[in-house]
């Protein structure tokens, strides 16, 4: 290390509460896949299997899954290179 000095990953825990207390299919996402970039409501999401699965319009790539059980979710957004979120 370089003796740069870091906090634990709790340290995310605001900036984090910040953004997912918004609707985030207003977020603009770009797809890993082919560099498209607009905003998650526009994506195309298939929901007849164990959870939802979101797809680019562009390229028909997987951008994010999304599985519930009872007392907990997975999300999966590896087709995302990130995703930006307007702040109120």
């Amino acid at each position: 290390m370089d003796g740069t000095s870091f906090v634990d990953g709790n340290e995310l825990a605001g900036a984090f509460r910040e953004l997912f207390a918004v609707d985030v299919t207003s977020a603009r996402g770009t797809c890993v896949a082919c560099g498209q970039a607009g905003e998650v409501a526009r994506a195309h999401v298939y929901d007849r299997g164990p959870g939802l699965v979101a797809r680019c319009p562009g390229c028909d790539a997987v951008l994010m899954r999304l599985v519930r059980a009872t007392d907990r979710a997975w999300l999966d957004l590896r087709g995302v290179t990130c995703l930006e979120f307007a702040l109120p």
